[in-house]
């Protein structure tokens, strides 16, 4: 059965869209069955593995409002074991279509019921937000991975992220639990970055991956050429800090 981590951070500019296309890219090359669920309306996941939101007969959104099945809207991509469920325009107006559905906070847990064994982790790129579409992907997650930019305000909403896991555990989902945090952005010549991972991990015991995410140039370039750092690049800093941070997600698992 299937681990479903959800990619959370209410701050934009996080390297969430990059942690979940090359995190979900690296586990399959090792060889993981993959599905990434494309969930922000900006749908930056989809396009960052190739695939063109115009056009798109089933999305998530079709998902989370019931006009299609996951099995039916998931697009297999050319990259080993990576399937994509894709974002699409339509999906910045759901929220309001479900405010009346019943279950609203359950729909894409339901939804996901039926490929469970299909994979062996599926990983969900939430919108940054803390609104309905993210409710839904904490309602259907096991665990939440947390990527922070190693910057001033880096631990600015955090505490209402860590408030809104804590009242999804006691009312929704008393199964879901932090994965991890990841540092991005990491750049070990400044006095804040190391500030910056004191604080994370005073606020993280036990919880902060070794693995840092470096700036790189190469990782920014990637989405535009819709391919992961690792089939853009593959000895690139930014693939091998992800190939690294997926070696070490598996060994936590």
């Amino acid at each position: 059965m299937a681990k479903i981590v959800s990619i959370v951070n209410q701050k934009g500019g996080v390297g969430k869209t990059t942690t979940a296309v090359n995190l979900t890219a690296a586990l399959g090359i090792l060889g993981k069955r993959m599905l990434l669920i494309d969930i922000d309306p900006q749908g930056n996941s989809t396009s960052g593995c190739g695939i063109s939101k115009r056009g798109l007969k089933n999305s998530s959104y079709s998902v989370l409002i019931g006009e299609s099945s996951v099995k039916d809207s998931v697009v297999h991509t050319g990259f080993e074991n990576v399937d994509v469920l894709p974002s699409s325009m339509d999906l910045a107006g759901a929220e309001l279509e479900m405010v009346d559905m019943k279950k609203r906070e359950q729909r894409l847990k339901d939804a996901l019921g039926t490929v469970y064994d299909d994979y062996d982790f599926i990983i969900l790129d939430c919108p940054p937000s803390l609104g309905l579409i993210t409710l839904n992907a904490l309602c259907a997650s096991n665990t939440v991975l947390v990527p922070i930019q190693c910057e001033f305000f880096a631990l600015e909403g955090l505490s209402q992220l860590i408030s809104t896991v804590r009242t999804v555990k006691r009312l929704y989902n008393p199964y879901i639990d932090i994965e991890g945090v990841i540092l991005t952005m990491y750049d070990g010549r400044l006095n804040l970055t190391r500030q910056v991972v004191e604080e994370v991990k005073k606020c993280f015991p036990q919880k902060v991956y070794a693995s840092f995410i470096p700036r790189s140039v190469r990782l920014s370039e990637a989405p535009s050429y819709g391919q992961p750092i690792m089939y853009y690049d593959k000895n690139s800093k930014g693939a091998l800090a992800y190939t690294d941070l997926a070696n070490e997600f598996l060994k936590k698992q």
